[in-house]
């Protein structure tokens, strides 16, 4: 069932016209030296059920919001429903699922949920795992974005960073990509994911790689720092003196690179980390923007489904909130004004068993007040370029005319009056910008 986007309707703490679906697949063929999310390798005799264990999750899922659910099949998404503006299938590597259950997945959601007719959905894949049938499998299951997991250009920084892909891989994968879309109408937007700051990685092969990057004509492109995470390959290394973690000059300078090289694409800088290509809307919004990931930036309601998978209910009188669909309620009662998130075990085997039990396979949620929904609204809508309203922002406890946000425009931080929006320099020191903006 597809239907129109409902109407915008202003509020700094959540926006309505926003509601995503998170998918969580957590299978990889190696375990990256940094990567500290649920993904697990192996597991090869679990895939298949695990596909089949999301079909059930989303009718459970569903059921919490009042619709189809288990005893309802087949009645179809109720009009009350929130809307799904987006759908993100993450990892993890989405890719190592055969094409035909993610398309179960997505053609299942769209049963019983009410979806937009433009509504993006995104597949994350790994290079070594696409191929021509794997690209137009998913052209075929109606997905609309793909983000690659480049990371690099540079096969030394690659093999540093334990990615199982090569240099040569990622091009492979992006012309696979780029063929199979020609069969779908409005093609397939292409984000590639690099990270900055690796062992192995000068100035000359960071520079290298953003240039190769951008050669490929992506829609899209998100540059992260290295994180170095304890439970990490990383971390141990770092803990114990045999590798030192990248400084914070080096990681300025890096960003300052990406900056610049991307701003001369042609690519605009809409978040914190990420860039977009496409015609600008009167705030600096490029058509390539991730609208999932300003589902998450905006703080609109969404679903996570999978092992690990986190969700967010909005407060009351919101689209996934306990006074328009009772689902939040059971969790955390009609007074939980700031939202509820709530996550699943990341185990799959719990997970399966739960689901095959016919339950959410819960993990814990959290309760937010309205403190701490200010705060994280703050927090999220300064990572955007075009931040917020004056009047917005005295809603969640900012003085736009105070004397934090003259000084944070004095120091370059901060754009000129009259939206509250971070410059570029601010972009990169956007936690301590927040801290000292922080009522």
């Amino acid at each position: 069932m597809t239907v129109l986007a409902p109407t915008v309707v202003a509020d700094p703490l959540v926006d309505r016209s926003l509601f995503g679906v998170y998918v969580h697949v957590p299978f990889c063929l190696t375990r990256c030296h940094y990567c500290d999310f649920v993904t697990y390798t192996g597991m090869e005799g679990l895939r298949r059920p695990y596909g089949a264990a999301l079909l059930a999750e989303a009718e459970l899922a569903v059921a919490e919001l009042g619709g189809t659910g288990p005893g309802r099949s087949g009645a179809g998404p109720r009009a009350d429903l929130p809307v799904v503006t987006s759908v993100f299938i993450g990892g993890g590597t989405p890719t190592l699922l055969p094409p035909g259950d993610l398309a179960r997945v997505l053609a299942r959601l769209r049963e019983l949920l009410p979806v937009t007719d433009d509504a993006e959905v995104t597949v994350e894949a790994n290079p070594e795992t696409v191929d021509a049938t794997v690209a137009r499998g998913l052209v075929a299951a109606g997905v609309t974005r793909v983000s690659l997991g480049a990371q690099s250009f540079d096969d030394r920084v690659l093999a540093a960073l334990g990615r199982p892909h090569g240099a040569a891989q990622i091009s492979r994968a992006v012309a696979a990509l780029r063929a199979a879309a020609e069969a779908r109408p409005g093609g397939l937007d292409l984000s590639l994911d690099l990270i900055f700051g690796c062992p192995q990685e000068g100035e000359a092969s960071w520079a290298r790689s953003l240039e190769v990057a951008v050669a490929l004509g992506p829609e899209h492109l998100s540059a992260y720092a290295l994180t170095i995470e304890p439970a990490t390959k990383f971390g141990r290394l770092v803990a114990t003196g045999h590798m030192a973690a990248p400084g914070e000059d080096l990681l300025a300078d890096r960003y300052e690179t990406a900056c610049a090289v991307l701003a001369g694409a042609g690519y605009a800088h809409y978040e914190v980390s990420n860039w977009a290509g496409g015609p600008r809307d009167g705030a600096g919004m490029p058509a390539h923007a991730s609208r999932h990931s300003r589902t998450y930036w905006r703080r609109g309601a969404y679903l996570g489904l999978g092992a690990g998978a986190h969700e967010f209910r909005a407060g009351p009188g919101h689209a996934g909130g306990p006074a328009a669909t009772g689902g939040a309620t059971s969790l955390a009662g009609p007074t939980a004004v700031g939202g509820v998130r709530r996550w699943n075990v990341p185990g799959v085997p719990e997970y399966l068993a739960a689901v095959r039990e016919g339950r959410r396979p819960t993990g814990g949620h959290e309760v937010l007040d309205l403190d701490q929904a200010r705060f994280e609204a703050l927090a999220l809508r300064l990572r955007t370029v075009d931040g917020m309203a004056a009047e917005e922002a005295q809603a969640l406890g900012v003085d736009p005319d105070g004397p934090q946000v003259a000084e944070l425009r004095a120091a370059g931080l901060l754009c000129a009056p009259p939206r509250l929006r971070l410059s570029e320099r601010g972009m990169f020191l956007h936690g301590e910008v927040c801290s000292r903006l922080a009522p």
